[in-house]
């Protein structure tokens, strides 16, 4: 994967965190940097950390999947993606809570980034991925967008919730499927 697909892969899986983070700004009203910081922390640490996870899964059953691992690859991306866009317009979607306790951090940095988890299987069986330039892009995207988050939230609400989730959503479906093409050899860019 070249630098400008990582780029965006971390775009698309920060979005999640991202508009969670709008929501504590939203619930916490007046945001101090320890807020942002916190939810940059959090996000983006587990954003790192569960690819590195899903990646050391993937090289475990990498000779079990070689022949189809870029079809795991398109579909574990677009069920992601599938499944942001379909959050998107869920009109119940994130509720506002403005707790910065460690269990309701741990439990929604775990929730956000269960789909870099199923990201970092797709790296375990693809041969192309700078792993710790990916890892940094991810956590440090993540945390970038989380901190930004929570002070959109704090000054004009949940207005770019549905937009953050349809991008992160669209972004990941058209990656999976660039893998595959290329695979395919349908496509080479």
């Amino acid at each position: 994967m070249h630098i400008s697909e990582l780029i965006l892969l971390a775009i698309g899986l920060a979005m999640d965190a991202f508009a969670v983070s709008v929501c504590k700004g939203l619930a916490t009203g007046r945001v101090r940097a320890k807020h942002l910081a916190l939810c940059g922390l959090w996000f983006g640490g587990f954003q790192a950390l569960m690819p590195f996870l899903g990646y050391l899964l993937g090289r475990a059953f990498e000779r079990y999947i070689t022949a189809f691992d870029h079809w795991i690859a398109f579909l574990l991306l677009a069920v992601i993606g599938i499944s942001m866009i379909r959050e998107a317009f869920d009109k119940d979607g994130e509720k506002a809570d403005s707790s910065f306790a460690i269990r309701t951090m741990l439990l929604m940095a775990v929730a956000t980034s269960i789909d870099a988890l199923a990201v970092g299987i797709t790296f375990g069986v693809l041969p192309s991925v700078n792993l710790p330039l990916a890892l940094a892009l991810i956590g440090g995207i993540t945390f970038l967008l989380s901190a930004v988050g929570v002070k959109i939230g704090s000054v004009f609400g949940t207005r770019y919730r549905f937009a953050a989730q349809m991008t992160g959503g669209i972004l990941l479906i058209l990656l999976g499927g660039k893998i595959l093409f290329e695979h395919l050899g349908v496509l080479t860019l």
